[in-house]
This record gives C-alpha cells, structure tokens and sequence, in this order.
C-alpha cells in the first residue's frame, strides 16, 4: 500500500496550490484527480484576481480575499522560477462601467464602499474613462478605477503549477477516482481510490463541486455545481487593453490578443454546455462594453462548474472538531466564483492547519463544521 504525508483529493487550483505549499514544508504530497487535472472550474475560469467585493457578496469574504490577492505576487513568483515558466500575471487596473438611469449614484455607493475597506477605488469621468480605454461603448454612464487588480491566464498557471509540483516531487494520479475514505477509531488513514488503498496522515478534500460525493465528508461539504458559460474573441483592429467590467459582463484582454467574455450563472445540474441563451449574454454584454468587439471573430466557447455553498462561502478547514469528524481530514472547496483569486490564501491556511502552525487568519465564518451542525440537528428533527 503506497503511503503519503497529505493526500489531496482533486487537482484543480485549489488541490493544486495545497500540494504546492505542502512541498514547502517537506511533506510527502500525492494528488488524485477523477480526470485530467486543471480540467475542471480552474480550466474554464476567466482569471480576474480582484478582491474587489461584488454587492451580492458576503461582507466575511472580503479579509479573505484581500489577503490572497496580498500573497498573490510572491506565491506565482516562486512557481514562475520553479517551471521556468514566462511571467503569468498582468497587474492592470480594471475600469468597472455603470450602465442604466442610476449609473452616478451606483457608482458613488460602488466607490465609497471599496474605499472604506481600503481598497484604492475611485470614481473617474466618462472623458477619463474614454482616454484610459478608447473603445468603452455610449451606453456607459458612469465609470470607476479599480488599481488593486490584475489577471491571470488559468490555462498558462495550471501548465506551470503543475510543472513545478512534478519538479518537486508530487504525485498527481490522474483519471482516479476517490471513492471513499479509510477511517479507524475516528481517524483518517488514508483513502480508496480506483479501488485501491493509499495510506496518508492528512486527507485534504478539494474536489469542487463533486467534494460532496465522499461519503465521509458529504455533511461538510453540501456543495452544488453552478455553471458558467464563457467565450473567447480574436478582435478585427482595435480591441480592449484592459479589463472592462459591468454587473452584466466582462470581457479580458490575453496576451495572445484573445478577449475573454463571461459569464452566466446557471444551476443546471452537473451538465457542462454552451446554451444559445447563455452565448446571446455573454457576447450582448461584451459587445456592449466594447463596441469594437461586434465584429470579432468567436474562437472558442466553453463552460464550467463553480462549487457554491448554501452560504456561498468557501468551506476551509478540519472536520475533527465535531461529533463524527474523524481526524485527519481537511476540506478546501466552495470557492465558487472565486477559485483563483482565493488559492494562495487557502494553501496556507490549509498546510497551517496540517502542520500545526498558528493560523495566519481568523476563518471560522468558512469552517465545514458550520454546515454538519445544520444536518445534525435536521436529522434530530426528522
């Protein structure tokens, strides 16, 4: 029976980032994926690392956030120098457009928010706007400057992520499965998967939206699949330099030229499709940020599925300290929208809670224990 300090179960950013500060530490470090890591959420996301809160957006997600974004430059810097791999990150401001009757006041309240959490937003003219952006669409009627952003190409991290974990020795199985956890006296040893018995001190579930299909842990992790459409352009002559942002849309300059538009929200089960509603969207709402971009050619379309919770905040730590939890095991997941963004911040926490270091945050608001009460108690009820 092989046998590991961590076992990490999915191989997406968030797997992948555990494995990675696990390494770190020295610890012995084996991934399994039910398919080709990174081909998940993290594959199919747009890259915006923003701690930028969004309204609809718990307040208790902001430290987290803005700690990860923190992180963010010397965390890619040391997988960059590992995989050898060309710089990842574009650190460009992002210009968030307010469309409609009630774009100033909306604005204001947009600005004033993010400055009292001490992020450097402000509120710029539309003349402003246009000089920092020259194709920004009429329909804009007010504008806003985010500094504290910059963008990520996933693709091009998850090849370097996982180019650095194989220089460091982790072990990424892919195309197997974890179908259950092996539990003695209410302590994890290990896990089965494909079938087979791998032996580990710590077990760390990272699977997105299928964490919940372990058994063990599915009272800690109820996370549900939330599909996302996305779709990528290669602009005719002038296109967008920088991200543009509204509450319907945004669109991402690559550096290969591609402009990547999103995204839908959709809870349409586990199935991962492109829907002419979706498309008509994403492309109404790109074209309508960026005029230039309604003779761009459409290149490629493509969905995820985020992993949301009941609260839609990440789920993030052990699940010993409750009744049933047996010891050893570590969720990471639920990041929903905010998976890249979030990784750094989630490894640390995740590899502090293995090691037992001092936590570098306070993060009871995303402990898995707060939803194994909920069932617990509906389970007493019924």
């Amino acid at each position: 029976m092989k046998s590991f300090d961590a076992l990490i179960v999915g191989g997406g950013i968030i797997g992948g980032a555990i494995a990675w500060e696990l390494t770190r530490r020295k610890l012995r470090v084996a991934i399994f994926d039910r398919q080709e890591p990174w081909r998940e959420a993290s594959w199919a996301a747009a890259g915006m690392i923003s701690p930028s809160p969004e309204p609809s957006e718990e307040p208790a997600l902001f430290p987290l956030a803005k700690a990860s974004f923190d992180l963010y430059p010397a965390w890619v810097s040391e997988i960059e120098n590992v995989a050898r791999a060309a710089p990842l990150v574009r650190n460009e401001a992002t210009l968030e457009l307010f469309i409609g009757a009630e774009a100033e006041a909306e604005r204001d309240a947009f600005v004033a928010e993010h400055q009292r959490l001490g992020l450097k937003t402000k509120a710029i003219s539309l003349a402003e706007a246009k000089k920092l952006e020259p194709t920004i669409g009429s329909n804009a009627g007010a504008a806003a400057w985010l500094a504290d952003e910059a963008t990520i190409d996933p693709r091009a991290l998850g090849l370097a992520l996982f180019q650095a974990l194989e220089m460091r020795g982790v072990a990424v199985h892919s195309g197997t499965e974890v179908n259950s956890l092996m539990i003695d006296d209410r302590r994890c040893t290990g896990a089965i998967a494909a079938g087979r018995r791998v032996s580990a001190a710590h077990v760390v579930v990272a699977a997105g939206c299928y964490s919940g299909s372990i058994e063990a842990v599915r009272a800690y992790a109820p996370v549900r699949p939330v599909r996302g459409q996305m779709a990528a352009l290669r602009p005719r002559g002038v296109a967008p330099s920088r991200v543009l942002r509204s509450q319907r849309g945004y669109v991402v300059p690559r550096a290969d030229r591609r402009i990547v538009a999103g995204s839908t929200l959709e809870n349409d089960g586990y199935e991962k499709r492109i829907t002419p509603a979706g498309q008509m969207k994403i492309l109404g709402a790109a074209v309508e940020l960026s005029p230039a971009l309604a003779n761009a050619e459409i290149v490629e379309t493509w969905s995820g599925l985020r992993p949301d919770t009941p609260d839609h905040l990440p789920i993030i730590g052990p699940v010993s300290g409750s009744v049933d939890g047996p010891a050893g095991v570590t969720i990471a997941t639920g990041h929903y929208r905010n998976g890249i963004l979030l990784a750094p911040i989630t490894a640390q926490l995740v590899a502090q809670f293995i090691a037992g270091e001092a936590l570098s945050l306070e993060i009871t608001a995303f402990s898995p224990l707060r939803f194994a009460e909920v069932a617990r108690l509906g389970a007493e009820r019924r």
